[in-house]
């Protein structure tokens, strides 16, 4: 399901919910033990700009009082920032030991780029000091919205002259284990004005969000502005040598496991609940990959067919981790089905990408039938009605484990490999998705013990 709509009669076994209603309903409703919903209560320790900073040098601390600084600058890998207008005077003591350089304002709880605006001076953010200078009244009729600044990366990686970042999907599962999925899909996101410091103000060299580039006076939408993360790691190792990618891969895996570790004994868990997080990241010329922010409810909007089955695939392949067909009946989860398909459809394609229909999807009934009856019942003996996963898996479509109370493996014969440095994370991050071939494999040794215990 998604939205607020037909949940009020608790008659639902799986619900991807906005976080708006996840506020507001949480704590006010019974799920039974097989129930679903896409976010862990408190995401935002990890999906607020200000408080994904705040846990992450929180953990940093931790790790150098524990481990050693040279483990603590393993979570070296975000900008330097402040809360204002709480840290404005912290803020302003950094801005004086280094003039000169680029700052970026973001508010802490918008996305798609509003309100997020570079400065270099500091009567560009007066609005956000805190010197007592306005009285209680003026504070109460205009209250200033909390703003992270963050230094701004002055010398991104560039192709074609143009500034990117990159969108990349992590599934978690628990946090008490933790445990969590890394997808081989993303994509990413270009600027469609050439990079140039000396105009800080024009937010299509800046800013790569879709929903401010598609503003552009010269934006094509049938090229778009992203590239399939498969291209873009070929196109560094053409450039780079895969030696070379190789490393920042591996320092993106760092990243994601790191602020994953950073707020998880804040997440409140609970077997209900997994979160599907998109994560923005920056290349610099380095290739040294920089973490932006993490978002709780990544877009699902299409902007080209490609992007589309991008989505699609993501949506699917997050079911299949979570396993509902072995905690529903098939009625269940025919139901959540027909829900994922609608979901789908309002993907918005652009005019001109109409999406194609499956083969095997029945013509549209009349109107007057229910959006249900739309789509085919699975049969009892199709393989969505039993459980479909052990447990044991380390792949799943497109996903791949990457943690499970501790580092994953790509070789099963490696797990003494940590402690000498040859150790290689399971991740295939940009690499080929054959995840048909996978899900046929699983749905294969499923039918066989499935046969074998009747």
């Amino acid at each position: 399901m998604d939205g607020g709509e037909g949940v009020s009669d608790g008659e639902w076994d799986f619900y991807w919910c906005d976080v708006g209603w996840l506020r507001e309903n949480f704590d006010h409703i019974y799920m039974e033990e097989h129930v679903r919903i896409c976010h862990f209560r408190n995401h935002y320790e990890l999906t607020r700009k200000n408080f994904m900073v705040k846990n992450l040098k929180r953990f940093r601390k931790q790790l150098e009082r524990e481990s050693g600084r040279l483990e603590a600058l393993k979570c070296d890998f975000f900008p330097k920032t402040f809360e204002l207008p709480a840290e404005y005077h912290l803020f302003v003591e950094e801005f004086r030991r280094n003039p000169g350089i680029t700052w970026i304002m973001k508010p802490v709880a918008r996305s798609q780029g509003k309100g997020i605006f570079l400065f270099r001076k500091l009567k560009d953010i007066m609005d956000w000091r805190k010197d007592g200078s306005r009285s209680d009244e003026q504070k109460d009729e205009l209250p200033v919205e909390n703003y992270v600044a963050q230094r701004y990366i002055e010398n991104p990686y560039l192709i074609g002259g143009r500034k990117f970042d990159l969108r990349v999907y992590v599934l978690v599962t628990s946090y008490i284990p933790l445990r969590a999925w890394l997808y081989r899909d993303g994509f990413a996101r270009f600027s469609n004005t050439r990079f140039t410091l000396s105009s800080i103000d024009d937010q299509y060299i800046h800013l790569t969000n879709v929903a401010i580039q598609k503003t552009a006076p010269d934006y094509d939408p049938e090229k778009g502005c992203k590239w399939m993360i498969q291209q873009l790691r070929q196109y560094l190792t053409a450039k780079h040598g895969p030696t070379a990618v190789e490393t920042l891969f591996q320092s993106m895996d760092n990243i994601f496991i790191k602020s994953l570790q950073s707020v998880q004994k804040i997440i409140i868990n609970d077997k209900h609940c997994f979160e599907l997080y998109g994560y923005d990241i920056l290349l610099d010329e380095d290739l040294k990959p920089w973490l932006l922010e993490v978002n709780a409810s990544p877009s699902l909007t299409a902007s080209s067919q490609e992007d589309y089955d991008l989505k699609c695939r993501l949506l699917e392949d997050t079911l299949h981790v979570v396993d509902m067909e072995g905690s529903v009946e098939p009625t269940s989860f025919w139901h959540m089905s027909a829900v994922l398909s609608r979901h789908r459809q309002s993907s918005r394609l652009p005019p001109h990408q109409p999406p194609e229909l499956p083969p095997h999807q029945p013509p549209e009934l009349p109107p007057h039938q229910p959006p249900e009856l739309q789509h085919p019942r699975p049969p009892v003996s199709s393989p969505l009605s039993r459980r479909i996963l052990t447990g044991r898996e380390k792949r799943v479509g497109g996903f791949d484990l990457m943690w499970n109370d501790g580092p994953v493996s790509r070789d099963d014969s490696q797990l003494d490999c940590i402690s000498n440095g040859s150790f290689i994370t399971n991740t295939h991050l940009g690499c080929i998705n054959n995840r048909k071939k996978n899900l046929r494999q699983l749905m294969k040794v499923s039918s066989k013990k499935s046969s074998t215990t009747q």
